[in-house]
């Protein structure tokens, strides 16, 4: 007797995974079930029923499969570092963790190329490629957590995209398991491949509801050698975008241009006990990398740097003057989502506005939280260069978490009408899951999400891999 969808396992489902899989790839320990229920939203009480731990793309194959013939639900989970419920399993499913799936094969030093599985850790995709002088340019925060497959599942942005992009731009060829087990193989190491629809990039992004990324071969970019790191004080959100405008000008190529608000650097303060670069305190900080040519010495950027004083474009300032230098002043800009969760609990948001409507947007979201929101306090940070913003809010002391998420879902509209009047996204970088697909019809077309019902409907006609994310 088959299941209908509901997860209940039937003896018969338990006794074929113990005979055709190894005896450690169940299990169904309740620290377990609570660790890769989740990801790092706190919204949902996980409840899997099992974790799987596959350790090839035919093990998953297999899998996938039985679940078809059984009717039983899966959720793909990697790092669990994503903040919009898309690795969360609340309903009983299945969590196929790709832990164990963490190869990475030999770097093409003339191709840059490097194929990988997905569970590889994006930081030891870093380490592989550094002496080689090549890297995988997606870079954020929890690179040390964040794992290859949720990085492509999610299109992840991260601290560089004003340099190098998303991560789809660094993907060439991908290796999928579709939820009836059938094994795709799209676009290998192809730079050029113009014939017909390209697969890769439709589930790139797609979280996961499409099919089970297992390997990816990567794109690689040469290592810039000659960066320079700047941590800057200025007046306001306004000076920021300024500054901005100004460093675009100058004749240096940005890496980097990522802001905070002085209630961000102090929460990092406090939580990881270290002081601040400056004496005084500003109402918003710029980290500014730049990358300078070889021909290009590090005495010319003197000048420039004397200038933005000048022009009173920044308040305050320091320069890395050594790589452990700019890790300290970097560690200010990672530091901040790690250090908010430590001291509270924080509702996150991740939105993305035209760089030219940012100045608007701002000075209109802080009136108008200002007004309908008097007891939250905000603490924004993000990527300026690419218009990406992220928005916490902080439990108020004395209130309780279920009060509090669902204030916070009030709050939202508010957020998200503000967005949409700007043409913006609710989300940038960590798509819509669970917690934002109430919201879609904010960013997307009545039209658009139903040509995404009709997509996930050809590859999963069950709706049986990550079920509830994106739409119902």
């Amino acid at each position: 007797m088959k299941t209908t969808g509901s997860n209940s396992f039937t003896k018969e489902f338990l006794s074929k995974v113990k005979l055709d899989f190894p005896s450690d790839f169940l299990t169904r320990n309740p620290e377990e079930l609570q660790a890769y229920g989740r990801d790092w939203t706190r919204a949902y009480e996980p409840r899997p029923s099992a974790v799987v731990f596959p350790r090839t793309t035919q093990e998953v194959s297999r899998f996938l499969k039985l679940c078809t013939e059984f009717q039983v639900r899966v959720v793909p989970s990697g790092g669990r570092t994503g903040l919009a419920g898309g690795a969360v399993a609340k309903d009983g499913e299945i969590v196929l963790s790709l832990d164990r799936m963490r190869s990475i094969g030999e770097v093409d030093p003339l191709a840059h190329t490097l194929k990988v599985q997905a569970g590889a850790v994006t930081q030891a995709v870093h380490e592989k490629c550094a002496p080689f002088k090549l890297t995988w340019p997606v870079d954020f925060a929890s690179k040390g957590s964040s794992q290859v497959g949720g990085n492509i599942s999610t299109n992840a942005g991260g601290l560089k995209v004003i340099r190098y992009g998303h991560t789809r731009n660094w993907v060439l060829g991908l290796q999928v398991v579709l939820m009836n087990g059938e094994v795709l193989e799209l676009n290998g190491a192809l730079e050029k491949n113009n014939t017909g629809m390209d697969f890769r990039q439709l589930f790139i992004g797609s979280e996961g509801v499409l099919g089970v990324v297992t390997e990816a071969t990567l794109k690689l970019a040469p290592m810039p050698e000659n960066l320079d790191v700047f941590f800057f004080g200025v007046t306001d959100f306004a000076a920021v975008l300024r500054l901005f405008q100004e460093v675009r000008r100058s004749p240096f190529q940005i890496s980097a241009f990522e802001c905070l608000t002085d209630s961000c650097l102090q929460a990092v303060r406090e939580v990881r006990k270290v002081s601040s670069p400056f004496q005084k305190t500003y109402p918003a900080y710029v980290l500014l990398e730049v990358e300078r040519s070889h021909s290009t010495p590090r005495e010319a950027l003197e000048p420039w740097l004397a200038s933005l004083f000048e022009n009173q474009l920044v308040q305050d300032g320091t320069w890395a003057q050594s790589p452990r230098e700019a890790r300290d002043l970097w560690a200010f800009r990672e530091g901040v989502s790690e250090s908010l969760s430590v001291l509270g609990v924080v509702h996150k948001n991740d939105i993305a506005l035209p760089i030219s409507s940012l100045k608007e947007f701002l000075a209109d979201f802080e009136k108008t939280f200002a007004l309908s929101h008097p007891d939250f306090k905000i603490y924004v940070f993000g990527h300026i260069g690419d218009g990406n913003l992220h928005v916490n809010t902080m439990m108020p002391q004395h209130w309780n978490r279920e009060n509090f998420f669902q204030t916070c879902k009030k709050s939202d509209l508010d957020l998200f009408s503000l967005v949409q009047k700007y043409h913006g996204s609710i989300s940038a970088e960590h798509g819509i899951g669970l917690i934002k697909k109430d919201f879609l019809h904010f960013t997307r077309s009545s039209e658009e999400v139903q040509l995404m019902r009709s997509i996930k409907k050809i590859f999963d006609p069950q709706g049986l891999l990550n079920p509830g994310k994106i739409f119902d």
